[in-house]
């Protein structure tokens, strides 16, 4: 008997491009449309691993730029792997480390062979090129690992996206020849900034170097969302409809809602633990800034709806205080809050796709998102 495909769509919508799906990898599957939250140093900050799988999280983002950069990928080697070092035993993937070096803006020097820039760390002078951030994820042992690529900013003329996307696809074709270990999934990313035209002939590139996903990059950047529409639209008609679609960096409830309609298979923001950092809790009524003197009496949960250990056992009362006072366990029991209802939102979308009814979902959903936490009425009530 042949060994499953490492990705299989089971269920495509009738409404939209959505699709289920699932993604097989050397640590487990991932049911797709999957969200990934961040653990770009090797963890969930402010939470366990326990506490991760617990919210019902299937796979992390961790990222070779900072990894590399401290520990270090021969550390976390000899030490086992990346999910070893970090105690997390499910699917790992690893950005290349592209959208970090692009985010030194001028501190950077760019060539054809790579980037020159000085650590965050110790000062140091390093350099990052396809070969070395294939190196680097290999090394960390992720299951999914990323091609290197020139990530761009907005506002970008198109002929500064021209150039850039042509860099893109040498290195993606240097990532590959340098990708030597076979139970890592390696995905190209597609670059061409908001410009159609160029987002489709960097995927077709791609697909002539032939990769086992695709990744959408350099969107969500400040670009205006009709302009994030068209150049998705554009990408998402070349891609291959049998093999996993990443839209990286984008993650806002909103966000997803939409763009997952298009086909998207795999999401990753630092919203939910980002946010959850600085008192804003995701909830079924909208977020809630706890930090609001409304809440300063609220003794009910965050959300009524949620079944989370937060909502559980705490009142919004509590998290306010706990957060006004700058006690760590207010990120902790925010972050917890944060992951179980962005891992629900995502089994709720996989459940109106598989019953054709994703846009119904979708209106119903924004509905309420849209009235926010002004919906929040008495104390300890659902909205």
């Amino acid at each position: 008997m042949s060994e499953p495909a490492f990705f299989e769509v089971t269920h495509r919508g009738k409404d939209t491009l959505a699709r289920c799906g699932i993604l097989n990898t050397s640590h487990g599957q991932i049911l797709t449309p999957a969200f990934l939250p961040s653990a770009s140093h090797g963890t969930v900050k402010s939470c366990s691993p326990a506490d991760v799988e617990e919210a019902g999280v299937e796979m992390l983002c961790a990222n070779a730029y900072y990894l590399h950069l401290r520990p270090g990928e021969g550390v976390v080697g000899r030490l086992g792997g990346l999910h070893k070092f970090m105690g997390w035993h499910h699917p790992i993937l690893t950005d290349s480390g592209g959208y970090q070096v692009f985010s030194l803006g001028d501190k950077r020097k760019l060539s054809e062979e790579g980037v020159w820039f000085r650590s965050s760390v110790d000062g140091s002078e390093r350099f990052f090129s396809p070969e070395v951030s294939i190196a680097v994820q290999e090394a960390l042992g992720a299951d999914v690992i990323m091609a290197f690529d020139e990530c761009t900013s907005y506002p970008f003329s198109v002929e500064e996206a021209d150039r850039s996307l042509e860099l893109t696809t040498r290195w993606a074709e240097r990532s590959k020849a340098a990708h030597t270990t076979a139970d890592q999934l390696l995905f190209g990313i597609v670059q061409g900034s908001v410009y159609p035209e160029l987002r489709v002939r960097s995927a077709r590139q791609l697909l002539e170097i032939g990769f086992d996903g695709y990744a959408i990059g350099g969107l969500s950047v400040g670009e205006p969302k009709d302009k994030t529409e068209l150049a998705l639209e554009a990408t998402v008609s070349v891609l291959p409809e049998d093999q996993p679609r990443y839209l990286m960096g984008v993650g806002m409830p909103e966000d997803i809602l939409s763009w997952v309609g298009y086909g998207i298979d795999l999401f990753d923001c630092v919203a939910p633990t980002k946010n959850a950092r600085h008192g804003i809790l995701y909830t079924s009524a909208g977020p809630v800034k706890i930090k609001n003197a409304k809440y300063a009496e609220e003794e009910g949960p965050p959300d009524p709806l949620c079944d989370c250990y937060t909502c559980r056992n705490f009142s919004l009362a509590y998290l306010r205080y706990l957060f006004l006072a700058v006690e760590y366990l207010a990120s902790h029991l925010n972050t917890i809050h944060n992951l179980h209802f962005y891992s629900h939102l995502m089994a709720q979308i996989r459940q109106a796709i598989s019953e054709n009814r994703l846009e119904q979902f979708k209106a119903e959903w924004l509905g309420r998102l849209r009235a926010g936490d002004a919906n929040r009425a008495g104390h300890g009530k659902s909205p």
